[in-house]
Formats: structure tokens, sequence, C-alpha cells
């Protein structure tokens, strides 16, 4: 390059466009490493304004998708955020307790709590159900999740007061086990809405699994699994429909988490074998701690009889 031209300049990033890169790190952070990930994209932005803006648009999305559980003031309980308890922007009702727990998403806790309305809260006939069917789905997280959270909503009819009219429930189960000590965190989440169509008596359930692990010592490895399942029963009475949902939520989150396991424990005979040999020819490892003593022109030149 001649010495009198100059280099290119280099385009500067509008705020916007670092608003916009700077949710993208935040909202595809893995499950439960947002605060870490904020603390290194806030350093690199230097610039609070738009940071602040990124992360009061990035941290409620991320957090209702991931449904993370806080604990709320008092030790009252714990609420979960997601969409389905969502009653203002900052405000989600935890059921079991009949509790509206206010919340600051980018701090991720509970601010303040406080009792929900009649109005925020199903009929006493749908109440029956959707008491029935928590404490079978409790029952069930407490021995399949030993640190899963779960609940039950009424997202549609919750005004419903008898018979002869569909409504409709979701179960929503979220276990996180973080250890970034150990440069490893994973989560489950599980939605499940259930259909009670009074008009032909049947159960009509659609489950969204997803399953999300990070594992961060010596590489960067990221595993993002996901599953739909469909199935029915018959419509009874609130504690048999709780039974024979609970039953059927079992059957499918416990036949998934088999077939990852087997598709994972076999990965090195099948999926891996299939992209490369486990060692070369030699069957010896190659030594990545000490490559200089590899040489590819050295090689050739020895194999072909050229050398100096």
């Amino acid at each position: 390059m001649a010495d009198d031209e100059e280099a290119p300049e280099v385009e500067q990033l509008s705020d916007k466009q670092k608003k916009e890169i700077a949710k993208w790190f935040l909202l595809n952070s893995p499950p439960g490493e947002i605060q870490y990930v904020a603390k290194d994209v806030r350093s690199v932005l230097d610039d609070d304004r738009v940071y602040n803006e990124a992360a009061a648009e990035a941290f409620p999305f991320y957090n209702k998708s991931h449904m993370i559980c806080l604990e709320m003031p008092g030790r009252t309980g714990d609420v979960l955020i997601t969409s389905f308890g969502e009653l203002a922007e900052n405000e989600f009702l935890d059921p079991r307790t009949a509790q509206v727990a206010i919340v600051d998403h980018v701090k991720q806790v509970c601010t303040d709590v406080r009792p929900a309305t009649d109005e925020e809260l199903p009929s006493p006939y749908i109440e029956e159900f959707r008491c029935a069917l928590d404490a079978e789905i409790l029952k069930y997280v407490g021995e399949a999740y030993p640190k899963g959270v779960c609940s039950v909503y009424c997202s549609k009819g919750k005004d419903v007061e008898g018979p002869g009219a569909d409504f409709e429930l979701v179960v929503v189960i979220s276990a996180a086990r973080n250890s970034p000590q150990n440069f490893c965190n994973g989560s489950w989440r599980s939605v499940w809405n259930i259909e009670f169509r009074d008009d032909i008596q049947i159960l009509e359930l659609q489950g969204k699994l997803q399953v999300g692990a990070h594992y961060f010592e010596e590489g960067n490895v990221q595993l993002d699994a996901k599953h739909e399942c469909k199935d029915s029963t018959i419509f009874q009475a609130p504690d048999d429909s709780a039974l024979s949902i609970a039953n059927i939520i079992r059957h499918h989150e416990t036949e998934y988490l088999t077939s990852l396991e087997a598709c994972y424990t076999n990965l090195p005979d099948t999926t891996f074998k299939d992209l490369r040999r486990k060692l070369p020819v030699t069957r010896t490892l190659f030594p990545w701690h000490n490559t200089l003593q590899f040489s590819l022109t050295r090689d050739i030149t020895k194999e072909l009889g050229i050398e100096k």
C-alpha cells in the first residue's frame, strides 16, 4: 500500500443498531446466563442509555420465554414469569396463592406482592378443576424434577360458571439447574394446553417440551431440543380429570427424556462416528499441546526425497 494512500474509514454504528445487536446477545443468552451476558454487553457498549433501552426490551421477553421462577417477598411462595400469568407489564399472577407479584425484569427479582382481585381469578367452577390439576401436577413435579416449579392457569373461559361451556387450562413446568462454577447450566420447560370440550366430553392435550443446556469448560457446546405431542382423554369430575391429565403428562415427558438420554448416550458411536474417525489411522491422539513438531512442508519434501 502506498504511503499516501489512506485507510478506509470504519463505518460507525448508530445507537439503534447498537441497541438491536445488544438485544440479540441478551435474548440469545443460554439458560440462567443472561446476567453474565448483560454485564459483558454493558461493558462493550460503554453507553448506559443504549444498554438500558436494550435491557428494558430484552429482559421481559427472555424472562417469559425461559419461564424463570422468582421468590415472592416474605417467603410467601414462588411465582413463574410466563405470558399465561401476565396481568400487566410487570405484574404476574400466582394462581396457587391467589397473589399478584410485581417484578423488576432487569434485576430478575420480585419487589412487591398484592392479593389478586376477583376479576383476575377464575370462577369457582373453573377453580375446582384448576386446583385439582394443580395438586396432581405439583405431586408429579416433586417426583420428576427435584428443582422444578409448576403452575396451572386458566387461559380461556375463566368466567364459566358451570357445565355446558368449553374452557382451557394450561400447565406450565419449569426446572433449572445452574452450576456456572462447574461450567454448565441447563433448563427444562414444558407447556401443556388442555382444552375441556364439554360438548363431546373430551379433554384434548397439546404439549410443547423444550430442553436447553450449555457446557463451556474449554469449549462451548449448547443444546436446544424441542418436541411437540398430542393426546386426549375423557371429560370427568375434577379429581378424575386431574389424575388422567397428570398421567398423560408423566408418560409423554418420561418418554421424551428417555429418548434424549438414549440419543446422546449413543452419540459417539453413531453421529460422531459418521462425521469422522474417533482416532487417526495411527490410533494415536493428535498432540494439540505441541503442534510445532509438525510441518506439512517438511513432511512433503521428506516424502518426495527433495530435502536440501
